[in-house]
């Protein structure tokens, strides 16, 4: 108790208050309140008492009974803030708006007077079911015991909030049962963009709020230099505020604090704590002094003149920069997932009554078909595959000895790994009444009995070197924002894109400090919501688990087809994979009118590819024999007593990936002796893992030659699987990205969004811009999305290449680039300078950014050469002048500072490694003369010059330099090989390079 009554935050007020003239401050000895009876207490006029631990409220209560004084807090409602379920009947009547909740209550002998069941993602209590994420908090107020409870599909477990311990509030436990002793409340959860809002009132009059990063996220407490929480105060709206008086009126406590909520537009109380201050503002100190000094004054003695104390309005948002600098508004991002495992699907017709049993049971005869995908739908389906395969053990039947082979593989992929993650794995089922349809014209065509087709699809799954992909990305993303501050006049050197060594630096800062809004999109596919998640890991500098990250940062988006394929383009895409079948399938070299045909736009990496590949069905032949070669080895390996039992990547056995290239053999080649061409993305895809992840132990002495060759084949059929000629093109990307779009257009339009959690400036303390805002949307989704957004920014008309030579350069770039690579990313940024007219034309201006990805396979002379962050200005073409100039032997003079100490930096290494190409020409291996290869991810700025000189080829047009205009650094056109160490296995390097396109 005597903590509490001689804080900071006590004593500070306590020293205000005694500065009022009709007013003089007693603290109770601590003594006296436990051990002395109430009529023993010294006597006052008003009286401030509020619960704490060991603290006597009833004897509390008793004495105000006794004497009567006037009371800031109630005393006798302090005891309904002690239990949760009064605190929710009260913000009810109220007409509070809170998180949906459910009452369970036990005696003490565990009996429950609710009905209560648990299954693997939800609970039903009473009638009232809650779907995973859930929260369940014990009944009493003063356990602060809190857990929330995940999705199987965000990985499962829980959360365990309890009162901060050192630098933690929570841990991740992987236990995902519910407590089965206590009476709890269960709420829906809610996800607040990791965010958690502090509101303190001071009367009905006043609220002061202040937001911190949710104990939830990570368990991790930030805390400042004297040890403090990290906590800004941020902006209320007018409904908050009247939120705050409901409860200040309601709950009778004048200096009251409570929990809110923002999400999904709304907000939410979740819970009321009674007496509280606010820990480390002076501001607020005297405000505090002077509403409660005068509210005693008034209560006690109203002939007293007294001044009214008005909170003032929310200030108008001032830009912090002027002249020519311009303030960064608005990022955008459409970003591919990371590193996955490869895609695979079985399909197989069965008619056994099990399954039959298992489609009525979870009611697929309503719809005709059925989607299992959570643990326990398929343990049944593994329990049935179990069950035949032992029957055929003992009995001979001869349709369920067609379908051995195909049960064996369902029953090994419903195995891996021991348990069921929910979100790689999924079996489909559809019901044919007449049976499968024929495959050909040749098959019989009579009526069949009724039957399931089962489709089985898994793989897909991001891997381990997918999370670091995406995580080192989220770091080096940070990078995109200003980076520093003036500090005394001076720009410290070296600190662009730091965050942690000067206050007031850094992405990190910005966002902390509530000056940034972040939301973050994901389609509903499992790869790409783990990358997001990973990302967000790395981009906010979080630790622990992905699944609280997910939860609570990343909001799907497969509720309003934002980034989910539409239907629309299906007929065209159709048609545009039947010409390429047909074509390819042709046994004949490509021609004049093949170029014209298959390549209408003249894209450059499509016509490399095709020069290289010549003959498309002997290319084909070609792959699918060492396809074969490789079967032979893997089936080798698989067989050997020394390798059989080798570990390979991501706990894969030899058993599945014999079957994983079994199956792509047989697909490939049709029995009419043409190639299936849609397979050759995935047989790229499969080799391209592979050699990345398995060649160490795999020794494929062809590996690398099946890769250049599938690659060429799929750089000319991935990206024409999106059209062929420009109209095609723009018809398959705009059904499929116009709600993208739109969604963009708007984040470009609106500063901010109503829910928004702001600093307010009037509180803030050591933040050099309090003004500062950014808008940040990311967008994370698939390899389709990407190929249609670039399509519609190439051939929608955005610019004309013929009268901007820096968008033509762009483009140039683009037209080359054969692969969009895991990460491939496109970013928008908006700039705007505050001190033109709101018309003019020049108030805004927007940049768009591209890389191509995670990693990429070319280092030879077709690869792309970038044009650099800059156009091609009066600047750029002194510095190429200056460049020529120094070649020929001769030098110019730099006579601005600026220069001087551009020209001061150290020269970028010119030794040039031997180089591995996955192009179409020779095999090189990079490896430096006097350093092992590395594999370095790009952790921010400072690391990008190591880069230069280690193992990322960089163009000679490429530019590193600070931009002046917009305070960050930037980097483009890079050339990213995929890196060869030593034992053979492949690595891969982050993106540090982007394309600045206008």
């Amino acid at each position: 108790m005597k903590k509490k009554s001689r804080s900071k935050p006590m004593s500070e007020i306590i020293e205000r208050l005694e500065r009022f003239e009709h007013l003089n401050v007693l603290i109770f000895d601590e003594d006296v309140i436990l051990n002395s009876p109430v009529d023993q207490w010294p006597q006052c006029d008003c009286l401030i008492s509020f619960h704490s631990s060991g603290f006597p409220l009833e004897k509390a209560i008793d004495y105000w009974k006794l004497r009567k004084p006037f009371l800031l807090n109630d005393l006798e409602m302090q005891l309904d803030l002690q239990d949760r379920v009064a605190v929710h009947r009260i913000l009810e009547e109220e007409g509070v708006d809170q998180p949906r909740y459910v009452l369970l209550k036990r005696d003490f002998s565990g009996e429950s007077n609710y009905s209560l069941q648990e299954t693997e993602d939800q609970i039903e209590v009473n009638g009232q079911m809650f779907i995973k994420p859930f929260v369940e908090k014990p009944v009493s107020a003063e356990d602060h015991n809190v857990y929330i409870y995940y999705p199987t599909s965000a990985g499962g477990g829980s959360q365990r909030l309890f009162r901060k311990i050192g630098s933690r509030s929570s841990v991740y436990s992987p236990v995902g049962k519910i407590r089965r002793s206590g009476s709890y409340i269960y709420e829906e959860f809610m996800a607040t963009d990791g965010t958690d809002i502090k509101v303190y009132t001071l009367g009905p009059g006043y609220a002061h709020a202040e937001a911190r990063k949710s104990p939830a996220l990570d368990g991790k407490v930030d805390r400042d230099k004297d040890g403090k929480e990290v906590r800004y105060p941020i902006l209320l709206s007018a409904k908050e505020k009247l939120i705050a008086r409901k409860i200040c009126l309601a709950f009778k406590q004048n200096v009251c604090g409570f929990d809110l909520l923002r999400a999904n537009g709304k907000c939410y109380v979740c819970d009321v704590n009674g007496f509280s201050f606010v820990k480390t503002s002076t501001k607020y100190y005297d405000d505090c002094a002077s509403i409660l000094g005068n509210m005693i004054i008034r209560q006690l003695a109203p002939n007293v003149a007294f001044s009214f104390y008005y909170q003032p309005d929310d200030p108008p948002i001032v830009p912090t920069t002027s002249g020519t600098m311009m303030e960064l508004r608005c990022v955008i991002a459409v970003i591919r997932h990371a590193d996955r495992t490869p895609k695979q699907k079985m399909k197989m017709e069965v008619r056994h009554k099990k399954f039959f049993d298992l489609f009525t049971k979870y009611n697929g005869f309503k719809k005709g078909h059925l989607k299992l995908k959570k643990p326990k739908q398929l343990q049944e389906i593994l329990d049935i595959s179990r069950a035949l395969l032992t029957e055929l053990q003992h009995h001979t039947d001869p349709e369920l000895e067609d379908k051995r082979f195909k049960l064996e593989q369902l029953k090994s992929v419903l195995e891996m790994y021991g348990h069921f993650s929910g979100i790689y794995r999924k079996v489909q089922m559809k019901y044919q009444p007449h049976g499968a349809p024929p495959k050909s014209s040749s098959d019989d065509e009579q009526p069949k009995e009724p039957s399931l087709v089962m489709i089985l699809k898994w793989g897909g799954e991001l891997t381990p070197a997918g999370k670091t992909q995406a995580e080192d990305l989220g770091k080096a993303f940070r990078c995109m924002y200003p980076g520093g501050e003036e500090l005394d006049g001076l720009r410290s050197p070296g600190i662009s894109g730091d965050y942690g060594n000067v206050p007031g630096l850094g992405f990190l800062r910005l966002h902390s400090t509530f000056r940034h809004d972040l939301k973050l999109y994901a389609s509903d596919e499992g790869r790409v919501q783990m990358t997001a998640a990973a990302f967000t890991k790395g981009l906010l500098a979080l630790e622990g688990e992905l699944a609280p990250i997910l939860v609570q940062m990343v909001k799907s988006a497969n509720t309003n087809g934002l980034l989910d394929n539409d239907c629309e383009a299906t007929i065209t895409q159709t048609m545009v994979k039947d010409k390429l079948k047909k074509r390819i399938n042709e046994d004949t070299e490509f021609g004049p009118e093949d170029y014209e045909n298959l390549n209408p736009t003249e894209t450059k990496s499509i016509n490399d590819a095709m020069k290289y590949v010549k003959n498309p069905r002997h290319m084909c032949q070609r792959v699918y024999v060492l396809i074969d070669s490789l079967t032979s080895r893997i089936r080798h390996l698989r067989d050997n007593l020394k390798t059989r039992n080798t570990r390979l990547y991501h706990r894969e056995s030899w058993e599945l990936m014999m079957r994983r290239w079994v199956k792509l053999e047989k697909d490939f080649k049709l029995k009419n002796g043409n190639y299936d061409v849609t397979k050759i993305p995935d047989i790229f895809d499969c080799i391209k893992y592979d050699l990345q992840h398995n060649q160490d132990v795999l020794q494929f002495d062809q590996a690398e030659e099946l890769y250049i060759c599938s690659k060429a084949l799929a750089d000319i059929i991935i990206p024409q699987e999106y059209g062929i000629t420009v109209p095609e093109k723009l018809k398959i990307g705009t059904s499929i990205i116009t709600p993208l779009l739109r969604k963009i257009h708007s984040d470009l339009q609106r500063n901010f969004e109503d829910d928004c959690t702001r600093l307010d400036t009037r509180y803030s303390q050591g933040v050099s811009t309090p003004h500062r805002h950014v808008r940040t949307r990311l967008y994370f989704t698939s390899e389709s999305h990407i190929h249609s957004f670039l399509n519609v920014l190439r051939y929608g008309g955005f610019l004309d290449d013929m009268k901007d030579e820096q968008w033509k350069r762009a483009m140039e770039y683009i037209n080359a680039v054969s692969e969009l690579n895991y990460m491939t990313q496109i970013v928008i940024m908006m700039y705007e300078d505050p001190n033109k007219p709101a018309s003019s034309e020049e108030r805004f201006h927007v940049e768009l950014h591209f890389s191509s990805g995670a990693y990429l396979d070319s280092t030879d002379k077709n690869y792309p050469k970038g044009a650099g962050y800059r156009p091609q200005n009066k600047e750029n073409k002194e510095k190429e002048k200056k460049s020529s100039s120094q070649e020929s032997g001769t030098s110019t003079d730099d006579t601005t500072p600026e220069k001087k100490e551009r020209k001061s930096k150290p020269a970028k290494s010119k030794k040039k490694p031997k180089a591995r190409s996955y192009g179409y020409g020779e095999l090189k291996e990079i490896i430096h003369e006097e350093d092992p290869p590395q594999s370095l991810p790009l952790k921010d700025i400072k690391n990008a010059k190591k880069l230069h000189s280690d193992n990322v080829n960089f163009d000679d047009n490429s530019s590193n330099d600070e931009c002046d205009e917009c305070d960050f650094t930037s980097l483009h056109g890079s050339t990213i090989p995929i890196n060869i160490d030593q034992s053979g296995s492949v690595k891969t390097l982050v993106p540090d390079g982007r394309l600045l396109l206008f």
